[in-house]
């Protein structure tokens, strides 16, 4: 296969369908966003930095762990980035995990040194002075303010640093929510009120809530130890929180006021042997070959937004995929080294078939320790689910795989940090992971980067149980041995065109392999 035509930085497929989409749900007919980028601001920092965003008043926000640092960057003028001033976070953590900002109120989650110990919520002003800080748990992942700014809420992964007896520290995974409506400047001392899972705990008050679908695997973990919250999503009124639980493939439902866990919802798992749901499974058959094999995906997302149709709440997530891999256990294994109960196993193992493919090596087990059904690592896909009831109503299927091998063929399933094509089709694919949503001209429409490839899908989820494809946006090269401009992107923010430093719906990308944060407008 020829590598050394250049692929174009910027990659626009349109949906035919959009239009007709709008006509069945009785919208007005109008033409669907196209997205271009329109300017980058590079931290100069390179990998692991420019990972999380935050978007107020024509100014970004933006974390860097490789320095352990703020940048505060101008965008009034959105097509020249400048950067107005590098805040030092050290003296309150080991690195920046999330940023957000409302009303000129400006919050870090910042982690441990441990990871294992509990972490800090940081708050500045706009310019970068600092306010307040407030411990909250063990690894602050993602942070988010609700709706109406009455809550900072904060989800505490609490991974463990290992499972090997000797060291191992596992703490338990929690939620923090932090009263912010009363903020009044300096001398402000926020109320920290932490949710912990411990009552689900075998014996536990709340055990028997727990449903059984729940994944739950760390060795000698308890309940509360093995959920791992990543992600929230907030109810319109802003009091209730949607937390990704991504490691248990699930979703935890908190009432806000209350501080308490309200229920775990289990996310189950996608067939991927169903037309339309299948998967490129190999990364040495030298081919793209998306088809439905004999494999479960466990959603097991990472991002997760809310957004409203006629009065009904959805929520949509990113499904990643995350597995366990730690000093002492991994839960991670190709399925080659699987015993399999499952007919045509030795076909099956063929390296250019499933033999590759990473799956799970505690899902799927039978009485005799032979594996009758595989499971795979997220789902290669955005997922939208009734936010009442959980119940979900669409999956975007194989469509971003589809998508990328139609506009980038040499660069299919390359990673975030090689041009190598192929290369993720055992492990995940194009790995979706940062999701929001936005209206435009009285539309819907949800935003889904992909963490390997690159660029994000633009979506038009107005008819939530039948979504179309807009556009793949994208701003990298495949050629050559470096990756760019953009890599990696990890935060997906839009921002209203009332809100937009040039009045223009915007999408900005926090991109945290190339250390580059692009801004990407639509007229």
């Amino acid at each position: 296969m020829t590598r050394g035509r250049r692929l174009t930085t910027t990659i626009f497929l349109a949906a035919t369908a959009t239009a007709a989409a709008a006509l069945a749900s009785g919208a007005a007919a109008a033409p669907p966003p196209s997205f271009t980028p329109i300017g980058t601001y590079a931290t100069g920092l390179g990998e692991t930095s420019g990972e999380t965003v935050a978007y107020s008043k024509n100014r970004m926000y933006v974390t860097n762990t490789v320095n352990n640092s703020l940048d505060i960057v101008d965008v009034s003028v959105p097509t020249a980035p400048s950067r107005i001033r590098r805040v030092d976070l050290s003296a309150w953590g080991a690195g920046p995990n999330s940023v957000d900002v409302k009303d000129g109120l400006v919050a870090i989650a910042v982690e441990a040194a441990p990871k294992t110990a509990p972490g800090a919520v940081v708050f500045l002003d706009r310019d970068g002075d600092h306010i307040a800080h407030v411990a909250v748990g063990a690894l602050p992942d993602m942070l988010a303010f609700t709706p109406q700014r009455d809550y900072l809420v904060v989800a505490n992964e609490g991974e463990p640093n290992s499972y090997a007896q000797a060291d191992s520290v596992d703490p338990e995974g929690t939620v923090s929510i932090i009263d912010v409506a009363d903020h009044d400047g300096r001398g402000w001392k926020p109320n920290v009120r932490t949710v912990g899972f411990a009552a689900f705990n075998a014996g536990g008050a709340r055990a028997s809530e727990l449903p059984a679908a729940v994944r739950l695997n760390g060795p000698g973990a308890s309940v509360a130890q093995d959920l791992e919250p990543e992600y929230v999503a907030f109810a319109k009124d802003g009091g209730t929180g949607y937390v990704t639980l991504q490691e248990n493939n699930a979703v935890a439902v908190v009432d806000l006021q209350r501080a308490r866990i309200i229920k775990i919802r289990p996310l189950g798992t996608k067939d991927h042997n169903v037309a339309g749901f299948g998967l490129d499974a190999s990364d040495r058959d030298g081919v793209i070959s998306i088809q439905p094999w004999p494999v479960r995906g466990m959603f097991m997302p990472d991002a997760i937004a809310r957004f409203s149709v006629r009065g009904d709440s959805y929520l949509i997530t990113g499904n990643e995929g995350d597995g366990r891999d730690y000093t002492g256990f991994t839960d991670e294994a190709p399925v080659s080294a699987l015993t399999l109960a499952i007919p045509g196993a030795d076909i099956l193992q063929l390296r250019t078939n499933l033999g590759r493919l990473t799956v799970s090596n505690t899902d799927g087990l039978d009485a005799a320790g032979s594996y009758e059904a595989l499971y795979a690592f997220g789902a290669r896909s955005a997922t939208i689910w009734n936010a009442s009831t959980g119940v979900r109503v669409w999956d975007s299927g194989d469509m971003f795989e589809q998508v990328t091998a139609a506009a980038a063929p040499l660069a299919f399933n390359v990673s975030n940090s090689n041009n190598t094509f192929d290369n993720r089709s055992d492990n995940k694919g194009p790995e979706p992971e940062g999701v929001t949503t936005g209206t435009i001209r009285g539309r819907t429409y949800a935003f889904v980067g992909l963490e390997r490839i690159g660029g994000f899908i633009v979506l038009d989820v107005t008819n939530p149980t039948a979504p179309t494809f807009v556009q793949w946006a994208n701003n990298r090269v495949y050629t050559g041995p470096a990756v760019g401009p953009d890599s990696g992107p990890e935060i997906v923010r839009f921002v209203t065109a009332d809100e937009s430093p040039n009045d223009r719906p915007t999408v900005i990308v926090a991109n945290e392999v190339s250390g580059t944060v692009t801004l990407y407008e639509t007229k």
